[in-house]
């Protein structure tokens, strides 16, 4: 190969090497970023540095602006538009009711961006404004709870018939070694209808026992049915199958919880199981039971709800203007 040739494969290389890092560069350019942080209450006690919902996030820049919502952990990802890049100055506009405009200068980055929002009506702890009070809150909530009736016991016994020391002679059904003639014996067990069985067990309790293997022992899905197999390749052995029938019974337990109260907020979890979760409260001295539905809605207070990861809901409730916990 000739030098010129050896130069002009060079080229042909070093162009194509450029060629991928140009593409890999502009498809990076075309990527939007995305800003992540959380939106919370100001306060000098970190206790009460509440999330706050429902907050308006917006990024401003001369290339144009981008907007999004806080959720009720406070969190909120906000997609930049096309050509915003990282180093540049952005700024973020935070708007909520009851609460002071917020308009942040930064520089967009990478990094987490805690937002810190005044409210309109914060209390301090010289200036109490009287209010409705609200106290002896606690939580009210209902889960499934399953429990049995023992309604017996299944006992059942079958033989597997066989003659020892016969051989196979590859005329299945065999001993595991093949060698000796085997037989195949079986039996099912049915507990009834809403019906379940516990610790259900099969032994071999006459005949030569050593010499058979239980080749299926099932029970149902829904436990109702329990199935086994069992082959023996000597004399006739007889089985026993044995299971506790029980009637599984579903009821409701309502169940109690306090909150915790920061400030003016009121927070508690309830696991995935709960139904119908409702919030007993005192209001000035009357005691009223506050349903939690869909909305969410209470006349004394504004409640945001998150959904972890094992499905179990965390309850923030802010007091409206006219309240007061105590």
């Amino acid at each position: 190969m000739s030098k010129r040739q050896t130069s002009a494969i060079w080229a042909i290389l070093a162009f194509g090497l450029f060629s991928v890092i140009l593409t890999i560069l502009l498809l990076h350019r075309r990527q939007p970023v995305t800003l992540r942080g959380a939106v919370l209450r100001q306060d000098k006690d970190p206790n009460k540095q509440l999330p706050i919902a429902d907050v308006q996030i917006t990024a401003t820049n001369a290339l144009g602006s981008g907007g999004s919502r806080s959720d009720a952990t406070g969190f909120f990802s906000l997609k930049l538009p096309m050509g915003l890049r990282r180093r540049q100055q952005v700024v973020l506009q935070f708007r909520r009711k009851d609460y002071q405009p917020l308009d942040w200068n930064d520089f967009i980055s990478d990094k987490i961006f805690v937002a810190h929002m005044v409210p309109i009506n914060q209390d301090t702890s010289g200036d109490i404004r009287p209010g409705a009070k609200v106290s002896n809150t606690r939580i009210r909530y209902s889960v499934k709870a399953t429990t049995e009736a023992n309604i017996g016991s299944a006992v059942k016994t079958f033989q597997v018939i066989n003659t020892g020391n016969a051989p196979c002679n590859k005329r299945p059904p065999c001993s595991p070694d093949g060698k000796w003639k085997a037989a195949l014996g079986s039996l099912s067990l049915d507990a009834g209808e809403g019906n379940e069985f516990r610790s259900a067990r099969v032994s071999c309790i006459a005949g030569p026992c050593p010499f058979t293997k239980v080749e299926l022992e099932n029970l149902s899905q829904e436990r109702r049915r329990f199935s086994v197999s069992v082959r023996n390749w000597s004399d006739t052995t007889t089985m026993l199958l044995e299971a506790e029938v029980v009637r599984p019974m579903t009821s409701d337990m309502v169940r109690e919880s306090y909150p915790v109260i920061f400030g003016r907020a009121l927070n508690f979890s309830l696991p995935a199981a709960a139904e119908g979760p409702s919030i007993e409260a005192e209001i000035d001295g009357e005691a009223i039971v506050f349903p939690l539905g869909p909305d969410l809605r209470l006349r004394w207070a504004e409640c945001h709800v998150g959904v972890d990861r094992d499905q179990s809901r965390t309850y923030r409730c802010e007091l409206n203007p006219g309240y007061q916990f105590r």
